[in-house]
């Protein structure tokens, strides 16, 4: 059992190493940086649709007051 236990942690003790080397690696790094600014370049896309969207409905609702 304890042989067994053994193997488990340093199977274990190589896959973290293998993913800390995968995520730091270089050429990781652009995916990476991509992914980082996802949510900001979503921010910059919602506030643009929602700056037009209330130019529209001023147009459109401007009638519509009588």
């Amino acid at each position: 059992m304890i042989t067994f236990r053994t193997l488990t942690l340093v199977l274990m003790f190589i896959a973290f190493t293998g993913i800390v080397i995968w995520a730091l690696s270089r050429a990781r790094k652009q995916d990476f940086d991509e992914a980082a600014r996802l949510a900001l370049d979503e921010e910059d896309q919602d506030d643009d649709t929602r700056k037009a969207g209330s130019r529209n409905t001023r147009d459109n609702g401007a009638g519509d007051l009588k």
